[in-house]
């Protein structure tokens, strides 16, 4: 659904709408979650120390070259094939994998990574920052919104 809302796998005529629960115990289908999820990010659960987000790359697309100096970050792709590097510098990405569903990344702090969409549908992911890396209730639609956020 693209309307903000998810249908609960387990009782299928309700809907979950995606909003950030945290810091409030919560607990969701995190895999039908992030398949269902169209948002290019959206923070689902904020705590002090942990935070979660839903991401959709489109088809072709990427995170964009990026570094966190002082956050861990782990992603775990739901659907999709990607590639993901990694380096110590934004100009040597000399660690390259090619990922697919069920992988999970593991991005230490002061890593510059990106992660590409190389397949034939939208790539669904979760990623777990700690500390938490956006603002509490993060919505970016697109990924435009994004880059015009992070300027």
């Amino acid at each position: 659904m693209n309307d903000g809302y998810i249908i609960n796998p387990r009782y299928p005529k309700q809907l979950i709408q995606l909003k950030d629960y945290g810091p409030c115990p919560f607990v969701i289908d995190i895999e039908e979650a992030t398949k269902q999820n169209n948002y290019y990010r959206i923070a689902l659960w904020t705590g002090e120390y942990l935070q979660l987000t839903l991401m959709s790359i489109d088809v072709g697309d990427e995170i964009g070259l990026e570094i966190h100096p002082n956050v861990d970050q782990f992603i775990r792709i739901e659907q999709g094939q990607g590639i993901t590097m990694m380096g110590d510098r934004k100009n040597q990405l000399d660690f390259q994998a090619e990922v697919y569903d069920d992988d999970a990344i593991f991005i230490p702090a002061g890593k510059w990574h990106n992660l590409i969409n190389t397949g034939a549908v939208p790539l669904k992911l979760y990623s777990i920052y700690a500390p938490p890396e956006h603002p509490r209730g993060t919505v970016h639609e697109t990924k435009e919104d994004a880059e015009e956020y992070h300027g």
